[in-house]
């Protein structure tokens, strides 16, 4: 069993959800940005503080415990300095250890600043509402995300009426291109800014997935035609999603999404999905205008 060192009570301000988020489901092929590409790397940082955010997101990224060969061999720090780093964020809970004291996994504290971020974004306030009432009209399972350089995080999801997740898709990350929300958000940028962000070569979620940028770009052609993205089970086998972007921003970074089995999806079904994800976006629009 996890356990971290007593300490003292610290606050936690709302960082970035990926620092809250658990390890992405399914997300092998996702290129979440370490600290050392995000924007200003190179310039003048704090290397202990970059080195603490590195490990956060290496934790973050890979669910269970590691050991310390493990952890050195992937960040490639010496390993007196790691290990006395770890021990740090033992000691503050951002990192947990088990029994042994050998081996190493994201802490609690990681939890409680990506809820904080959660609890005080305010599109997520702003479209809980108009979630809601898409999921009364469709009964199917609904997401709100936000892009994250390659990647969508999961900000909001209301269960579907017909059956219930083992798991809550919440502050976790998957690849933008394998997802209606993504492609969605992909889709209000230009090619050439989507070829800024994706690999040539893209890993696929399943073997309905895009591997190919630039067929990717092409489905991104048709989603601006039709104003609405489609995951034909790029995602999860058995499962159709249809996304739409939110335009409170150019270009977007939020989207709203409707999953459903392939099982029940017919014709009339699939339209009434679609209108009711054109009225949220109406609603969404006029709830985040101020933002």
């Amino acid at each position: 069993m996890a356990q971290t060192t007593p300490r003292p009570a610290a606050t936690s301000s709302g960082a970035s959800a990926s620092s809250g988020a658990s390890a992405s489901s399914g997300s092998s092929g996702s290129s979440a940005s370490s600290a050392s590409d995000l924007p200003g790397a190179g310039g003048a940082q704090v290397k202990s503080a970059v080195r603490t955010v590195e490990l956060l997101e290496y934790f973050a990224n890979r669910p269970g415990m590691h050991s310390l060969a493990e952890v050195q061999e992937a960040v490639g720090y010496p390993k007196s300095s790691l290990y006395m780093l770890l021990r740090t964020l033992v000691e503050l809970g951002w990192v947990e250890t088990e029994a042994t004291g050998t081996r190493y996994g994201i802490g609690v504290r990681a939890l409680l600043v990506g809820t904080s971020y959660i609890d005080g974004d305010e599109v997520v306030a702003a479209a809980k509402a108009t979630l809601d009432r898409l999921a009364d009209e469709t009964t199917e399972t609904i997401h709100l995300a936000r892009l994250d350089g390659a990647d969508v995080i999961y900000l909001a999801t209301r269960q579907s009426q017909h059956y219930l997740r083992p798991f809550t898709r919440v502050g976790r990350r998957l690849p933008a291109h394998s997802t209606s929300l993504g492609k969605a958000l992909l889709a209000t940028r230009t090619d050439d800014e989507v070829r800024a962000l994706l690999p040539q070569r893209l890993e696929p979620l399943t073997e309905h997935s895009h591997t190919d940028l630039d067929a990717l770009l092409a489905d991104l052609h048709e989603i601006r035609e039709r104003g609405y993205s489609i995951d034909a089970e790029e995602n999860t086998v058995g499962l159709r999603c249809f996304g739409i972007a939110i335009p409170y921003r150019t270009p977007a970074r939020d989207a709203v999404s409707c999953s459903v089995p392939v099982a029940r999806l017919t014709p009339g079904r699939e339209q009434l999905i679609r209108d009711a994800l054109f009225s949220a976006r109406e609603r969404l629009t006029l709830a985040t205008r101020h933002l």
